[in-house]
């Protein structure tokens, strides 16, 4: 399953880039500094990303992956209830919960994962 909201990928990358840039900015308050960033960003707000949302995963032999049919029941790495993991670009980035919104399945992100760059 799939989510391209545009928005929650543009979001996550200006926390990660407030925090990035919060200690090389002199002189300038906190909502000055965020607007900023959000200046600095302008540019790539138009920059399609590839987002994912992971169910579970599962490793299967070819030959029994042949064998699945329609009403087949594939076991994943999760249980029920368990975190999705959220992926922007195949980087992981938060983990979720899945929703139903009118009749389509979204994703709520209940937490982000911050990772270090090197």
């Amino acid at each position: 399953m799939a989510n391209n909201d545009e928005t929650g990928g543009q979001d996550m990358d200006l926390e990660e880039m407030e925090t990035t840039t919060q200690g090389s900015s002199q002189g300038l308050g906190p909502s000055e500094e965020g607007q900023r960033v959000a200046q600095d960003l302008e540019p790539v707000y138009d920059v399609p990303v590839k987002v994912q949302a992971v169910l579970g995963k599962s490793r299967l032999e070819i030959s029994q992956l042949l064998k699945l049919g329609p009403g087949a029941v594939l076991e994943l790495d999760r249980k029920v209830g368990e975190a999705i993991d959220i992926y922007v670009n195949d980087r992981l980035v938060a983990r979720g919960e899945v929703v139903l919104v009118e009749d389509h399945l979204g994703v709520t992100m209940t937490e982000i994962i911050k990772s270090d760059r090197s």
